[in-house]
């Protein structure tokens, strides 16, 4: 495991093993209590490629810088980049407008304001697509959520609840839409094995260009 280097191994009630490339280039596992040391290597050998793929594409991403909240700086909403003024004579504290306007009495408050506006953003947006692909899949969840997650597009708990981050608005909509039939297709199947794909790929063929989308640029969508 010399050329693999593992940050670290977080042992969990889980049922299955995870793999996560982080940010760092390094890999995080995420076993079972019940899964030895040797299972849990022989399952990284058998995906090295694809882990070796990603901590390569992980080294080379520019890491963004965090936002000054100033004008001329750009934001990105539906896979679009915005610009932001610092206005003096406006009577709404921030609004959105082809543009993002922050009065100037606001810019202490900037960021909680920029995430606030994303998490609404995201909820009546991803809602929306979630209602279209649940009807045209005939796939039934029970409610959406939205999140801060860091680390996670979207998960699906085992009642059928969806949860997004509110990052995942500042994506382009066909990525969107990809994490969205994702999570959607983990209702009726659990895991990432062969059929959960299928699923995937009956409603949208095209998910792996998302995929590749997320996985080079994903780290682009944060404030």
């Amino acid at each position: 495991m010399k050329e693999i280097e593992i940050e670290k191994i977080v042992r969990s009630k889980r049922k299955t093993i995870a793999l996560e490339v982080t940010d760092r280039a390094t890999l995080i596992v995420k076993a079972p209590y019940f899964v030895s040391n040797n299972a849990i290597y022989e399952v990284i050998e058998k995906h090295k490629s694809w882990i070796s793929k990603r901590i390569a594409i992980s080294k080379t991403i520019e890491k963004p810088s965090s936002k000054e909240f100033v004008s001329g700086e750009s934001f990105l909403y539906l896979g679009r980049t915005y610009r932001l003024f610092i206005v003096y004579a406006q009577k709404e504290p921030f609004k959105f407008d082809n543009a993002f306007y922050l009065r100037e009495d606001m810019q202490p408050l900037a960021r909680d304001i920029f995430i606030n506006w994303y998490r609404n953003a995201a909820r009546k947006f991803i809602s929306e697509r979630v209602n279209y692909y649940s009807s045209l899949s005939g796939i039934k969840y029970d409610k959406v959520k939205i999140t801060s997650a860091m680390k996670r597009w979207g998960s699906c708990s085992r009642n059928g609840d969806l949860s997004f981050t509110y990052r995942l608005v500042m994506a382009p909509i066909f990525v969107i839409d990809y994490v969205v039939v994702h999570e959607l297709c983990h209702i009726i199947e659990h895991n990432h094995s062969k059929a959960f794909w299928r699923h995937v790929k009956v409603i949208l063929p095209d998910y792996k260009d998302a995929r590749k989308w997320l996985m080079e640029k994903g780290q682009t969508l944060v404030i």
